[in-house]
């Protein structure tokens, strides 16, 4: 499968963005598909995973209650909409896909998309 993450761009404190994952040479309904992000200086982290199973939604302290990771099987594409975004956020942000489940370790990558969020 590949994968390309797009969406990212510059937003105010407190503004949405809304980020995509769309795939190709494969249906994405067969992978689990995280998102990472990777600011500055920091390692790359994982914020938010939606499993192929069961459509179970993981997601760190940090996203949670301000994040939402939704599939669109027709689109064959995930999203990642962020709410009440903070200049913490700001990174560099990737989507993932492995047909083992939400892991640690996923086998495709998408090229990343920016979030700068600043006043």
């Amino acid at each position: 499968v590949q994968l390309q993450a797009s969406g990212g761009g510059v937003v105010q404190p407190g503004g949405s963005l809304k980020l995509s994952c769309a795939a190709s040479r494969s249906t994405l309904d067969r992978y689990a598909i995280a998102w990472f992000r990777q600011a500055p200086g920091k390692v790359r982290e994982e914020i938010s995973c939606i499993s192929s199973v069961d459509g179970k939604r993981y997601y760190t302290e940090s996203a949670k209650g301000r994040f939402t990771i939704a599939r669109d099987n027709a689109k064959n594409t995930v999203y990642l909409q962020m709410n009440s975004l903070k200049p913490e956020d700001t990174a560099v942000y990737y989507c993932a896909a492995d047909r083992v489940g939400c892991s640690p370790k996923y086998k495709y990558w998408g090229q990343g998309t920016l979030v700068t969020v600043s006043s």
